[in-house]
Order: C-alpha cells, then sequence, then structure tokens
C-alpha cells in the first residue's frame, strides 16, 4: 500500500473523514462527542503521519480512533460530570448536520440505543464490521486481538444487539 504512504494529513481528512465519524458516533452514540472524537483522531493522524510505516492503513486509523475514544473514556472517569444547565436543549430543535444524516442512515434510533448498551469489545467489533466493514483481518490487526477473538466477539456481539432488540410479546 505504498499509495498511503505519500497521504497528506488533509487527504486523510478527506478520504476517511466520514468513515471516522460514523465510527465515531456509534462508538459514542452522540453527535457531539463523535465531533470531538474525530477532531481527537485527526489530530494524531497529523502527529502520526510521519512515521506511518506501510501496512493496513485503515487498521492504523481505526486503532488511533480506538485509543482516542478510550482515552476519553478514561478521562471521564478521573473528571466528574457537570450537568448541563436547565433548559439548554438548543440542540435538540436544531437541524441535524449533513454528518448527523449521513451516520444515521444506516441504523435506527432502537438498533443504536442497543449498540450503546453493549460491552465496549464487541461494540466496537460490531461497528468495525457492520458499520465501516472492514475485513475480520483489518479488525484483528486494529485491536491487536487474535482472529478467532474478532469473530466471537462480532458472533457475540450481534446475539446481545437481537436479544436486546427482541422484546418479550
Amino acid at each position: 500500500m505504498s499509495e498511503h504512504t505519500t497521504l497528506t494529513w488533509e487527504d486523510v481528512a478527506h478520504r476517511y473523514g466520514r468513515k471516522i465519524y460514523t465510527f465515531a458516533y456509534r462508538l459514542t452514540g452522540n453527535p457531539d462527542d463523535a465531533a470531538d472524537l474525530v477532531q481527537e483522531v485527526l489530530l494524531r493522524v497529523r502527529k502520526g503521519l510521519a512515521s506511518y510505516t506501510p501496512g493496513s492503513f485503515e487498521g492504523w486509523l481505526w486503532r488511533i480512533t480506538r485509543n482516542a475514544f478510550l482515552d476519553g473514556i478514561r478521562k471521564k472517569k478521573r473528571r466528574p460530570t457537570v450537568p448541563l444547565p436547565e433548559g439548554d436543549f438548543s440542540a435538540l430543535g436544531a437541524s441535524p448536520s449533513p454528518d448527523e444524516v449521513l451516520a444515521s442512515v444506516r441504523l435506527s434510533d432502537d438498533v443504536q440505543a442497543a449498540l450503546v448498551k453493549l460491552p465496549y469489545d464487541f461494540r466496537e467489533a460490531v461497528v468495525m464490521c457492520d458499520v465501516v466493514g472492514l475485513t475480520y483481518e483489518e479488525i484483528a490487526e486494529a485491536t491487536d486481538v487474535p482472529i478467532g477473538t474478532v469473530r466471537s466477539r462480532i458472533h457475540r456481539g450481534r446475539s446481545m444487539l437481537r436479544d436486546l432488540l427482541t422484546w418479550p410479546v
């Protein structure tokens, strides 16, 4: 993949920005958090692009996204959250941005809500496979786990999703 060694940061932002946003939105379940995550990922890509060595570029990119997401979770655990001021619902009535529309096209609200309830490892595997469209090999490389573990996480994650989405009648 020598073509990726000549990619500029702008190329990455242009070519992969929507994919990164979609992945970020599925992990966070929130458009604002997803946008923040995309910014962090692109900053990390800018810093790391010079030292990128040829391999699976998308795997490298998703590893950065995943690490940024996990770092964000760790920071939130260390920092107490402050509730929004009463009546600050400006975002609720606003028109969705094109990226939000794009991110919501493929999954219904029910599926997104269920997806966010999955344990992180399973959510990550299902998102990478079913939303982002990475191969099992790319997922294994991005998450640094054996391919058998990837298959297991996808299978169990899909099963958990089905259980969350199937209500007893």
